[in-house]
């Protein structure tokens, strides 16, 4: 949980900035938008919050932020700056005014918390119009290229983790297989992690192509050893029927098979002490690397330390996640 963090040397001076979260919230962001503030104001920068995400820059919702602003958000899920989905910023039109009003106002540069579609946002406006820009990675999913890790992971597993242990205490009361559906979209880094960590039978990533019948074999194997209660960790993909039509087939099998989708409980409560030192770090990382004359990057980590990417990189490439991690529990479950 210690990142070694560059020693960068100012070349750009900056008087006014402004920070804003995007997409879906994630535990963490709100220790990273502290860490922006905080660092900016220790460098002599204002800092302006932006309500909505992107919308609020649309909109114009700037607020000027201080240091009692964070105060007490350290712990807090969720993010103080709210967040948003907008559509209406695609446009080009829109993006270029929005960097008028950000310069009209005197603000030189924006911080944007966020995944891939976030910083697909950031990358255009920056490309477009030259205002600068900087990505701080923050999404339960862990899904953005170019770092190891994102805000918010490390605690959406622990609390999967936590609803997963007592879901096998029902489990194995019962003797029964429960499939337990966890966020992640087309990613499948959560459901890994869980799968391994709750030690389930069977993880299934949203491309997954393991049969029915194979599933079923895996099932029988482990009622064959002793063992009548399997927990099969399910990531959910794009087709919400998945789980609960899988489920109906093994109940059709013979199997005494429940569904427990997890949804967004996932999203919310206090980030673990991992995020929040993670965020913190990011947060301070942005702000340097802009007064160091980088922008159109995200910061992130890679083999132990901060290293920036270019957004261009960052939203045209897919994380790829090694399939050792899904074999590894198999072999850890049988």
């Amino acid at each position: 949980m210690m990142w070694s963090i560059p020693k960068l040397q100012p070349t750009r001076a900056l008087k006014r900035i402004a920070v804003l979260t995007s997409g879906g919230d994630a535990p963490g962001m709100n220790a990273a938008v502290r860490a922006v503030v905080r660092t900016a104001l220790e460098r002599g920068i204002e800092v302006f919050g932006v309500q909505k995400g992107f919308s609020g820059l649309v909109q114009g919702k700037l607020e000027p932020m201080d240091r009692s602003s964070v105060a007490n958000i350290l712990h807090r899920g969720g993010t103080i700056l709210k967040t948003d989905r907008c559509d209406e910023f695609r446009q080009p039109s829109v993006r270029r005014k929005v960097a008028e009003d950000l310069r009209a106002r005197g603000i030189e540069a924006l911080v944007v918390i966020g995944g891939d579609g976030s910083f697909t946002g950031a990358h255009l406006l920056e490309q477009e119009t030259g205002l600068p820009v900087i990505g701080i990675p923050g999404t339960i999913d862990n899904d953005v290229y170019g770092t190891d890790e994102t805000i918010g992971f490390d605690t959406a597993v622990n609390t999967a983790l936590e609803a997963i242990d007592r879901i096998r205490d029902t489990a194995t009361s019962h003797e029964r297989t429960f499939l337990i559906e966890v966020m992640g979209r087309s990613a499948g880094f959560i459901a890994a992690a869980v799968g391994i960590a709750g030690g389930a039978e069977i993880v299934l990533l949203a491309d997954s192509t393991m049969p029915l019948d194979a599933i079923c074999a895996t099932l029988k194997s482990s009622e064959e050893r002793g063992k009548f209660s399997s927990l099969i960790v399910v990531a959910e993909g794009d087709d919400p029927n998945r789980t609960p039509n899988l489920t109906k087939a093994l109940n059709e099998r013979g199997f005494q098979a429940r569904a427990a989708i997890l949804g967004h409980i996932q999203r919310g409560g206090s980030p673990s002490g991992h995020d929040r030192v993670l965020a913190s770090v990011l947060g301070a990382s942005a702000v340097d690397h802009l007064l160091a004359g980088q922008s159109n990057v995200m910061v992130g980590i890679s083999a132990g330390a901060i290293v920036s990417v270019p957004l261009a990189k960052v939203v045209g490439t897919k994380k790829p996640m090694s399939n050792d991690y899904i074999e590894l529990a198999t072999v850890l479950a049988t």
